[in-house]
């Protein structure tokens, strides 16, 4: 089985390994969470209809739900509201408080994920998180479902100032591992995590699945669509081995 088979294929590529090599080889991949990693939108949904009972509102189907997921749990709730800023505050003081109990219940690792980070940890490349989800939920997550162990960073909505689709978590997050932008993967499934990594300086990846937002994927500025993080790992190795080979 060839290598591109293992780790699964390209579906688009608008910058091959090959011309990658004209910036630097990879150090580092900077993954989005939900979406990207794990499957979460049971959780959140779960949580946004215990909120939206408790405030006596409608409930929302998991599928609405979905496309209110990538800018953070407060823009989250505020769609539930139908943008009704009046009871923000209270209606995410409610939501974190359901989603602290919702929170990993029924996540899921998607597929390729452990496989990708084995082959990444294997190639001595750095892997980080970078999320919109605030640190006090993006922390306990990470080790309930077994992958913190993996980061040598993480980012959550709450560590810098800004929050993706601002490139200022990506350029904090190469900061905390010592290396340039340009070193960088960013691996995600959004509009958030591409613009946000091309804007940083970084490359970026874009996985087919997860949540958009309601965006169609032929519309995100990536340089590659991969079927998962196994393929993206792939990725990785074939950008290094071209520039080894040019290198030397």
């Amino acid at each position: 089985m060839s290598e591109r088979e293992r780790g699964g294929r390209e579906r688009a590529v608008s910058q091959s390994p090959l011309r990658a090599v004209s910036h630097k080889p990879l150090r580092a991949v900077l993954f989005d969470l939900d979406g990207t990693l794990l499957d979460t939108v049971g959780d959140l949904a779960c949580a946004a209809n215990r909120m939206l009972a408790k405030l006596g509102l409608a409930r929302r189907e998991q599928a609405e739900i979905r496309n209110f997921v990538g800018k953070g749990t407060a823009k989250l709730v505020e769609r539930c509201l139908d943008r009704d800023n009046s009871r923000l505050g209270e209606a995410l003081e409610i939501f974190n408080r359901f989603y602290r109990e919702e929170s990993g219940r029924s996540a899921r690792i998607y597929p390729g994920v452990l496989e990708g980070f084995e082959m990444l940890a294997g190639d001595r490349v750095l892997l980080g998180c970078v999320t919109n989800k605030p640190e006090a939920f993006t922390r306990p997550l990470l080790q309930q479902m077994g992958l913190a162990k993996f980061f040598a960073t993480v980012v959550s909505g709450d560590t810098v100032a800004r929050r993706k689709p601002d490139p200022m978590p990506f350029v904090h997050a190469c900061a905390q591992l010592g290396i340039a932008c340009g070193e960088a993967l960013v691996v995600g499934d959004s509009a958030n995590d591409m613009d946000a990594g091309r804007a940083a300086g970084c490359r970026v990846l874009c996985v087919p699945y997860g949540y958009r937002e309601g965006q169609p994927i032929e519309s995100l500025d990536c340089d590659a669509v991969v079927d998962d993080v196994r393929a993206a790992a792939a990725f990785v190795r074939r950008v290094n081995r071209a520039f080894s080979e040019v290198a030397g």
